[in-house]
């Protein structure tokens, strides 16, 4: 059995092609869409976060309303840039959202991706310290933030304060039971995986690796993989990890299908660069469902992993997106054993 989920970036333009013309759209959409999937029996509704961009950005009012909206889908980020996060306003708001949710948060965390806008992080008020680069700095915020979900207390208390306090020191309010078991670290690398291990983190891995070996994208994942669950082992954590993988899949299964994604069918990885170093990025699979099984039983990555993050195009409208997660939970799910 494997979990499967969508991941949407939340795009919206104002183009007459887009049935995502605006923010709110792009909002209201993201919470039907939750809505829709649950009903069809997906497992999981997971958004990306981006700043200075016409996608979706700040997650936790977003996820807030999934949650009230559903009852059993997993709600998450795939993922937040700690970067621009305050890392004890975060904790509440994530505690907020987690509880409204009755325990369904799974929050995706890491550096973050390439940006708009260079170093936006400055414009929200943060500066690595001296000596260090912006990826420790965002470490260094995920370190705070998920030492203060675990409720203990840490702030002095004011000796004479407007409500009657509790005894000791005080902690994030409000706290949510078990979220920090459920908070991921997006990975780019294979190192990163091992130190996301030590952690004691999820780990969630995408389409894009920000390092290449000459390997098929699938089997450096898989390598990447196998190494988080060694580092997880070793460093003698007692609960059992979670692994999430991202894919672009579009069986076709109607004119419409082939009009969209029928020219995707010969996709290969491709390497590129990104901030000035090379990155290899995983193919998009489409075609007839017959020719899907076939190779996504190839996928050492999608095997390995116990949850499949689908992304969408979420400017086609939520109906066409609806049609392409019923797609792959009625005719690829239960041929690969995910269902």
């Amino acid at each position: 059995m494997k979990k499967i989920g969508f991941l949407s970036f939340g795009h919206w333009t104002p183009s007459p092609q887009s049935q995502t013309r605006t923010a709110s759209d792009a909002l209201l959409q993201s919470i039907d869409l939750a809505v829709a999937a649950e009903e069809i029996g997906v497992d999981g509704a997971y958004y990306r976060v981006h700043h200075f961009a016409r996608q979706l950005a700040s997650p936790f009012p977003l996820l807030a309303a999934v949650g009230a909206r559903t009852s059993r889908i997993e709600i998450g980020t795939g993922v937040i840039d700690m970067r621009y996060e305050n890392p004890l306003y975060m904790a509440e708001d994530a505690g907020a959202a987690d509880l409204i949710a009755g325990g369904r948060l799974q929050l995706g965390i890491s550096r973050g991706s390439p940006e708009q806008v260079v170093d936006g992080f400055r414009y929200f008020g943060y500066e690595p310290a001296e000596g260090e680069d912006h990826g420790q700095m965002a470490r260094e915020h995920a370190r705070v933030f998920l030492e203060v979900i675990q409720g203990e207390g840490f702030a002095q208390p004011n000796p004479r304060p407007m409500f009657p306090n509790p005894p000791g020191l005080l902690p994030i309010e409000p706290y949510s039971e078990g979220l920090r078991d459920r908070i991921w670290w997006g990975a780019g690398t294979r190192a990163t995986a091992e130190w996301t291990a030590e952690q004691g983190l999820n780990l969630m891995s995408s389409t894009l690796l920000t390092e290449d070996t000459g390997v098929p994208f699938h089997q450096l994942q898989a390598e990447q993989i196998q190494r988080f669950r060694d580092a997880w082992q070793a460093a003698g954590h007692e609960r059992e990890p979670r692994v999430s993988v991202s894919r672009s899949i579009f069986p076709v299964v109607s004119d419409t299908d082939r009009a969209y994604f029928g020219g995707e069918s010969r996709s290969q990885d491709q390497v590129g660069h990104i901030d000035g170093g090379i990155a290899r990025f995983g193919k998009t699979y489409a075609g007839e469902p017959d020719q899907l099984v076939k190779d996504l039983a190839e996928d050492e990555a999608v095997a390995a992993a116990d949850t499949l993050l689908l992304t969408i195009p979420n400017q086609l409208g939520v109906d066409y997106n609806v049609h392409v997660l019923d797609s792959v939970l009625r005719h690829l799910a239960p041929e690969l054993g995910w269902r």
